[in-house]
C-alpha cells in the first residue's frame, strides 16, 4: 500500500491544520490507519489511529480533544484535523496503515511524512 501524506505547513499557536493521507490501493479501506509524528531529536510517537470502518478511534493523551482522525473509504483517504495547535506539536507527521486492524499498530506501511511547524 502506497501512502501519500499532505497538508502540513507553518501555523501560529492556536491555529488549525488538516492533514490528508491518500492511498493508492483499495485494500487500504480494510486496514487500520494512523498518524504518527517525529520531532527533532525525539523518537517517533503515535498520535491517532482509526479502524477500518471508523467505529474505533484512539489518541495519545497530549492531543485528545484537539485532534480528530477520520477516514473516507470511498476515496481511500484518511485525515487528521488538528485544532488548538501548540509549539510542541511541531514534528514531521507520517500516515501509516496496519494490516492487523489494530488502531495502535503495528504499522507496516508508511507515507513520506509532512512537516508541521507551530510558531509561538
Amino acid at each position: 500500500v502506497q501512502l501519500q501524506a499532505s497538508g502540513g505547513g507553518l501555523v501560529q499557536a492556536g491555529g488549525s491544520l488538516t492533514l490528508s493521507c491518500a492511498a493508492a490501493s483499495h485494500t487500504y479501506k480494510t486496514y487500520a490507519a494512523g498518524w504518527l509524528r517525529q520531532a527533532p531529536g525525539r523518537e517517533r510517537e503515535f498520535v491517532a489511529g482509526i479502524n477500518w470502518d471508523s467505529s474505533s478511534t484512539t489518541y495519545t493523551d497530549s492531543v485528545k480533544g484537539r485532534f480528530t482522525i477520520s477516514r473516507d473509504n470511498g476515496k481511500n483517504m484518511v485525515y487528521l484535523k488538528m485544532n488548538s495547535l501548540r509549539p510542541e506539536d511541531t514534528a514531521v507527521y507520517y500516515c501509516a496503515a496496519s494490516r492487523s486492524g489494530n488502531v495502535r499498530g503495528p504499522y507496516e506501511y508508511w507515507g513520506q511524512g509532512t512537516q508541521v511547524t507551530v510558531s509561538s
